[in-house]
């Protein structure tokens, strides 16, 4: 639509006076200020119209929803970040009791445990001296420990200087809950169902003042797990650097909260999985780093990669618990 000419006309030139009642000059029809007003205020109103999301509240209970998918589907959870004494490591008691290796396991160690307690005195003269023998023994073990206690509490008081944070989600006995939607989130925070950041200093003002609409995570809190292994099949031409990098991310912080040494072990440093996460953020930084990242890609085999993933989000997906 054309729009009205800046420039102003003569007023004492007949014929030239704007329309109206009494002659009198509209500043909106000479410069279309009032278009622009009405600009302006729609200008205004754009912001509330959006309806961004108030992060306020998880800025101040430093906690965050975030938004995973998996082959299985996509739900909602909470993440912090915060020094491992403030969390309570997730209970994977009943996991290791459904896992058929861990039980033959500990049933191993209280045999051995058990022949251990079976003791044959030979005479009296050898029990003496099995027994000289054992409290030397124990007196050795006794100063062993006392040292490795203090080497301990040295290292733990360490760590708490430097207050490292660590990955907590909303997890109950070993299982990430996960939720289709953000009322079933929200319901589930109120209710006061047993989980495992109950004890987080914040929490009672998040189950105070949390709704729906504030679950709404942010673009880098919603991870696409289930696109990671159809993409890595299509080759190093199509590998979408972003996807992997961030799934890369969840997968370490799930491993550790999850307590899955496994795909801790997959990710970590020197693996050839952290090998593909270091060539991806080498190409994306660009410059010679971004060159000598894509050579590093292109000797990654596609078949391998892919099967490590698959193997990782599978690990991953049995440790979920979904809630509708």
């Amino acid at each position: 639509m054309a729009r009205q000419s800046s420039h102003r006309p003569e007023t004492d030139e007949p014929g030239n006076e704007p329309a109206g009642s009494d002659g009198a000059v509209d500043p909106g029809q000479i410069d279309g200020s009032s278009e622009t007003s009405d600009d302006a205020a729609g200008t205004d109103d754009a912001p509330a119209a959006s309806g961004t999301p108030d992060r306020s509240l998880w800025e101040e209970v430093r906690i965050d929803p975030v938004e995973i998918a998996l082959p299985s589907g996509a739900g909602f959870t909470l993440r912090t970040y915060r020094p491992e004494s403030e969390l309570t490591p997730t209970d994977i008691e009943d996991r290791e009791q459904d896992d058929l290796f861990a039980s033959r396991s500990r049933q191993a160690e209280v045999d051995e445990d058990e022949d251990d307690e079976t003791v044959v005195i030979l005479d009296e003269e050898l029990a003496d001296q099995f027994a000289e023998a054992d409290e030397e023994e124990a007196e050795r073990d006794g100063k062993a420990k006392a040292a490795d206690s203090d080497a301990k509490a040295a290292e733990e008081e360490d760590e708490e200087d430097e207050g490292e944070e660590v990955p907590a989600f909303l997890t109950h006995r070993g299982k990430l809950l996960l939720f289709k939607s953000p009322e079933a989130l929200v319901t589930f925070v109120k209710s006061g169902a047993p989980h495992d950041l109950a004890d987080l200093d914040t929490w009672d003002q998040l189950v105070e003042r949390i709704t729906p609409a504030d679950v709404a995570p942010l673009d880098e809190d919603s991870y696409e797990l289930d696109l990671v292994v159809e993409n890595l099949r299509g080759g190093h031409d199509v590998w979408d650097s972003t996807l992997l990098i961030e799934a890369g991310e969840v997968a370490r912080d799930l491993a550790y909260a999850l307590r899955l040494p496994a795909v801790l072990d997959m990710l970590s440093p020197g693996s050839s999985l952290d090998d593909l996460d270091e060539a991806l953020r080498a190409t994306v930084a660009g410059g010679l780093g971004g060159f000598r990242g894509r050579r590093r890609l292109k000797k990654i085999g596609a078949q391998t990669a892919s099967l490590g993933w698959r193997t990782i989000i599978g690990k991953i997906s049995a440790a979920v618990d979904w809630r509708d």
